[in-house]
């Protein structure tokens, strides 16, 4: 029986990482599958990590039609055994839902990565979509550390260095970003200071060097 699947977790634990790895893994097994993703940092049509490996993927726009696509391809002789499909979290609801069919219908096993929850801690509707649909959704256990040094749970959108919680859901940024060259970026934080909005910058300029994990580094 195929499964739908989503792997889960913050930004920066992984997720695009894996999700080129599990391409690999099948294709060594002989399977045929597809690579989707959408607004990818390396561009359009790219399903990058932040390892310096990529892949070339399908772009998902919001009208575009899983359902369709793949029968399409399979009406005209193609194969296609899975489906890897990176953000996730920016699909539309349909579109979750078509992927929820190609398993029912066609048992093409589709393997989903994202993030849960934007920068206000909200989820995505794409991710809550998939949570309520998915066979299994599993927390990717490779652990991104807040500049605090605890876990890092949420997602944070920062302009200046100053962490916002207001504005489109969709704003694409850059988390290498130290010195704030870039006016949007993110980072990952733990719940606590998600909550206080102190982010590694602001935590630099308020706090001793002798109060900061890792020396005061970074």
């Amino acid at each position: 029986m195929a499964d739908l699947l989503y792997f889960t977790g913050t930004m920066d634990c992984g997720k695009s990482t894996l999700a080129l790895q599990m391409d690999h893994n099948h294709k060594t097994r002989g399977r045929l599958g597809k690579i989707f993703t959408s607004n990818d940092r390396a561009g359009e049509s790219t399903l990058s990590s932040r390892l310096g490996l990529e892949a070339a993927a399908i772009e998902v726009r919001p009208d575009f039609d899983f359902w369709q696509y793949v029968v399409d391809e399979l009406t005209h002789g193609g194969r296609i055994d899975y489906v890897v499909c990176d953000e996730a979290q920016f699909y539309q609801r349909e579109q979750v839902e078509q992927l929820a069919r190609l398993v029912d219908e066609l048992q093409i096993d589709v393997f989903c990565f994202g993030i849960l929850t934007d920068f206000r801690a909200m989820l995505f509707p794409g991710s809550a979509r998939l949570v309520e649909l998915a066979d299994r959704t599993e927390l990717l256990q490779v652990e991104a550390l807040c500049w605090c040094g605890e876990r890092a749970t949420h997602n944070a959108r920062t302009v200046a260095g100053e962490m916002v919680t207001e504005g489109e859901q969709l704003v694409l940024g850059d988390m290498e970003d130290p010195e704030n060259v870039v006016e949007t970026a993110y980072e990952v934080l733990c719940r606590r200071h998600h909550r206080r909005k102190l982010t590694a910058a602001r935590a630099r300029a308020t706090l001793s060097p002798e109060v900061l994990p890792f020396g005061g580094a970074g």
